[in-house]
């Protein structure tokens, strides 16, 4: 059997875990309580999509948000895993977009319902190329921006982070195993804000990687 690469963790990684409002100053722009323990949801592989391909707006969405993100590539599999070891179950990292229908999601959380329409649906997740652990040496303190059509969004660091990496996957490990080629999703800082068919999106952590998405008509 070939061995898995995982460089390539978007074409066989099985699950996408999401980590919502785990900065404090988005929760506060969506009018969201800052939480006490994280908020987790889900992903399908299939919402992964890379550079080259297009983000497409589901049919049903009338407010695409971008969210600009940084993802931690499970290179270990672990249940339970303690805070102390957690760093060693980590391959890598890649820079990461949740997008999210945020009119969907609105109309989810005043009935109570849970998220999958606004945030499951095919490519709801662009990833950039995957980053050896080793270039980003201190994930705790790493500038993540994003520009839609050349004007910067979002700009924040990862320090402002609620819940730290290792926490992340302490915690999620007690309630979800964690396979290799799992993606986690870390959140977003603040500055989310919609976007339009034919939109250009860049996003990238300065030094280390950058990427670029088109926004295509609804299917």
């Amino acid at each position: 059997m070939t061995a898995r690469n995982i460089a390539r963790f978007w074409e066989w990684g099985r699950k996408i875990i999401c980590v919502g409002r785990n900065y404090a100053e988005h929760a506060k722009e969506l009018r969201n309580a800052v939480p006490s323990e994280p908020v987790l949801f889900l992903k399908p592989p299939s919402a992964y999509v890379k550079e080259g391909s297009p983000i497409l707006v589901p049919r049903y969405c009338s407010s695409l948000h971008h969210e600009v993100e940084l993802g931690v590539v499970i290179g270990k599999a672990g249940t339970a895993i303690p805070q102390s070891s957690a760093m060693e179950h980590i391959a890598g990292y890649a820079l990461c977009l949740d997008m999210t229908a945020r009119d969907i999601q609105d109309e989810c959380k005043s009935k109570g319902l849970p998220w999958t329409l606004a945030k499951a649906f095919d490519t709801s997740c662009p990833v950039s190329e995957f980053i050896p652990k080793e270039r980003l040496p201190d994930p705790a303190n790493v500038t993540l921006w994003l520009k839609v059509n050349d004007v910067e969004r979002q700009n924040g660091s990862t320090s402002q982070m609620i819940f730290s990496i290792p926490y992340l996957i302490s915690y999620i490990s007690e309630v979800i195993s964690l396979e290799e080629g799992d993606l986690i999703l870390t959140g977003t800082p603040k500055g989310v804000s919609a976007v339009q068919e034919h939109d250009e999106l860049q996003a990238g952590i300065d030094g280390i990687v950058t990427m670029t998405f088109q926004i295509d008509k609804t299917w």
